[in-house]
């Protein structure tokens, strides 16, 4: 087999640093422009595998396209990836002393159109969050645009009581569930 052509379908720096520890490096990255809003009734696992679906195939890319979505759910609720303070606020209140669960889709497209996919999913427990506590994490600027409001890998990271799962699969690209994917499609990965 010649050499295989990788596009990652994220603008996420995270995720091109998780595929780097995999010790791959995407050929190109182009996100995918598609749009997020959750069908009516629709289920966290659902859109978490069908974001990741449509964002493998709405790039026009040779080779293998990889793509993913992380979603953040407190019971049946999908928490929305936050575009304002006030937005993260209410998601970090809501978070607040309770469980809740992350799901990280990663899809691969292969060459001939077809899609392989895996879901990945975690249980999150943050501590009680006081009012400062919130203050202080959103004027770190990090819950811009992440689901739930936060992101794993930052100061959010002192919030968190346990985690069940993935840590790789919080952050947005769970590096079992990428490795396996990418080794059925004969990519070389330790």
């Amino acid at each position: 087999m010649g050499a295989l052509h990788l596009t990652l379908a994220s603008a996420s720096p995270r995720r091109r640093d998780l595929l780097a520890r995999l010790g791959l490096e995407p050929d190109a990255v182009t996100p995918a422009d598609i749009d997020e809003t959750p069908l009516k009734d629709e289920r966290p696992r659902d859109y978490a595998l069908r974001m990741g679906r449509e964002k493998a195939l709405a790039v026009d890319a040779p080779g293998f396209v990889l793509a993913g979505d992380t979603v953040v759910a407190a019971g049946r609720r999908i928490l929305p990836k936050t575009e304002d303070e006030a937005e993260a606020r209410a998601c970090l209140k809501l978070l607040s002393g309770r469980r809740h669960v992350v799901m990280s889709s990663v899809v691969l497209r292969m060459p001939d159109g077809t899609v392989r996919e895996r879901l990945n999913e975690n249980v999150v427990r943050f501590k009680n969050l006081s009012d400062e506590e919130i203050a202080a994490y959103l004027a770190s600027g990090e819950w811009q645009g992440k689901a739930g409001g936060y992101a794993i890998q930052g100061a959010a990271e002192g919030l968190v009581q346990w985690i069940k799962g993935s840590h790789s699969g919080v952050m947005g690209l769970p590096l079992y569930e990428t490795r396996a994917l990418l080794k059925s499609a004969s990519f070389a990965i330790g």
